[in-house]
């Protein structure tokens, strides 16, 4: 009998490897490349967005002109203005440009299916398998980065095993790791300090410290080879991590001021003085701890926009147009079962800025007479400027929407469709103010389950709880108002006397009815209740006053009196 030769097959796997492409000047360019100011037209003008925050206006983003002036993202724009006196600005629009991210995401397909968009302004890519495709990883970048510069867009890539690796490579390559400026640095002393100290050369000995990077760090490749990320982190800095600045400010202060310095020290020191974020960030960038790419999956837009033949800016003409637009949104929202929770009205000037109000519904909701009242409470706050000249209405966040119909006999039915009318209204109530102070200034109280007098309710938010059905009775009734116990001045024996002392004052007996004794959650550890078991009495007295007074028979804390609360 002849034997086959034993034959083995196996499947070559390709290593994860994954792309980090950062638009370091989106905000700026998506505007230069769309519609760029008449006043840049034709010169090489620095140009800059700017964002509110509250107090002032601050750069968030340049254009490589305003960058080589020295204006930077994060100065106050009347920095900017001082060190750049030609510098143009124009307002940021962050949805837009979380959208114009969006749509780079589509532009990226082409070169791998697998794309999450990482806001606000990078792509990270999967491309294990699709590289060859391309020539290998290195003309991928390439034309990556020609493609998206013929876009009017600056790209820069990183490439590694990890996407923390290739987020550090995409954006801290050729970056030196800075010195920590403090009186301990040696380059801060005086001339005779530093001679001296030049002979100890070790920085534990007082010295200056080690060489952190070389002088070709501008050099180094943006491309770590598979299983290479711990040697292509080593010598950038630490902010290359992903930690806060206040983190990386206290790192330096200890002389960690690369990726490399921290690889190379005992984990359970580091943990115990900088939390375990650092660690995390640590595993994740070398491969050690697992950070998947998780594209997610295009949400369902409900929006709808009207487009004016010309510029309007009086309210009634916006009013129309929300009439407009409202029902086209609800039309859109009853086809696919969905109710909008906040919806957001745009109005785009003819300035090309945009001005926007949002509003929030206490519940989910497909009416147009639900949206239109808080919209319109809202209206005076949109700026017409020169002119408006579209209108775009968004449903920003949509729920589930289960019609209710109300079925049965016709007195059941119009029990039913009356209680959904009267719902409906506290809702639309709730929707109105809470557009004024905000839904979350709005509350409502709901019962719990226990047997102590001052943990018997809760407050949820009202626009995202039900009412409650039905309070459980308590065995005798509550006083309206509670308080944390103060002390009543009486001998201190279970029976009350004919008279008491309470906030400074002496009270005379005139009814009395009780005792209700409530034991304390002994599974619990609470400071009022280490009195021990309580006898709760409702006193009423010769001047009107309706108490709650209990007498705490004593156990951590001594016995006595105190009172609790006041009825109406």
């Amino acid at each position: 009998m002849r034997t086959l030769p034993r034959v083995f097959f196996g499947v070559l796997m390709s290593a994860r490897r994954i792309l980090s492409v950062w638009f370091p000047r989106l905000g700026a360019e998506r505007l230069l490349r769309r519609d760029p100011p008449p006043d840049i037209l034709g010169c090489d003008a620095p140009f800059a967005v700017v964002r509110e925050t509250g107090q002032m206006q601050v750069i968030s983003s340049v254009s490589e002109a305003a960058q080589a002036e020295g204006v930077h993202v994060g100065q106050p724009l009347r920095d900017a203005h001082a060190m750049c006196g030609k510098l143009i600005t124009r307002l940021q629009n962050p949805q837009a440009e979380a959208a114009f991210l969006r749509s780079l995401t589509r532009w990226a397909g082409r070169f791998s299916p697998w794309i999450a968009a990482e806001e606000p302004d990078a792509l990270l890519l999967d491309i294990s398998g699709c590289a060859h495709l391309f020539g290998g990883e290195a003309a991928l970048i390439e034309e990556m980065t020609s493609t998206a510069a013929n876009l009017g867009l600056t790209a820069r890539c990183g490439l590694a095993d990890t996407v923390g690796a290739a987020w550090a490579l995409a954006r801290f390559t050729g970056v030196k790791a800075g010195s920590n400026r403090t009186g301990d640095a040696i380059d801060q002393e005086a001339r005779a300090t530093r001679s001296r100290a030049a002979k100890r050369r070790h920085w534990e000995r007082g010295g200056a410290a080690p060489a952190l990077m070389t002088k070709n760090a501008g050099d180094l490749p943006c491309i770590a080879a598979p299983g290479k990320a711990y040697t292509a982190l080593s010598p950038l800095p630490v902010a290359a991590l992903r930690l806060s600045p206040e983190m990386v400010a206290d790192l330096g202060r200890v002389g960690l001021r690369t990726v490399g310095d921290l690889l190379g020290q005992p984990r359970a020191p580091l943990a115990r003085r900088y939390g375990k974020g650092l660690i995390l960030r640590l595993d994740q960038a070398i491969g050690a701890a697992a950070e998947p790419v998780s594209p997610a999956a295009p949400a369902p837009r409900f929006a709808t926009r009207l487009t004016l033949p010309e510029p309007i800016g009086l309210r009634e003409d916006v009013e129309a147009g929300l009439d407009r637009l409202v029902a086209r949104l609800c039309k859109m929202l009853k086809d696919k079962s969905r109710g909008a929770r906040r919806v957001r009205l745009e109005a785009w000037r003819v300035d090309h800025t945009m001005q926007w109000i949002e509003v929030g519904l206490a519940r989910a909701a497909d009416r147009p007479d639900r949206m239109r009242p808080l919209l319109l409470h809202r209206l005076d706050e949109i700026d017409a400027g020169f002119g408006i000249e579209m209108l775009r209405l968004d449903a920003v966040q949509t729920e589930g929407l289960n019609t209710r119909h109300a079925t049965g006999h016709m007195d059941a039915a119009n029990a039913a469709r009356a209680r959904y009318e009267q719902e409906t209204a506290v809702e639309d109530l709730i929707g109105r103010i809470g557009g004024r102070l905000g839904l979350e200034a709005i509350t409502r109280r709901h019962p719990v389950d226990t047997h102590i007098p001052e943990k018997t309710a809760k407050v949820l938010a009202a626009a995202w709880s039900e009412p409650a059905e039905s309070w459980p009775a308590p065995p005798t009734p509550r006083p309206l108002t509670l308080w944390s116990p103060e002390p009543v001045y009486a001998p201190e024996t279970p029976r009350l006397t004919a008279q008491f002392r309470w906030r400074g004052r002496m009270h005379d007996l005139a009814e009395a009815r009780g005792p209700e004794r409530i034991a304390p959650e002994w599974w619990l550890d609470e400071p009022d209740w280490r009195s021990g078991v309580r006898d709760y009495w409702h006193v009423v007295t010769k001047d009107g006053e309706r108490l709650w007074l209990f007498y705490a028979h004593g156990a951590a804390k001594s016995a006595g009196w105190f009172c609790h609360g006041r009825f109406s």
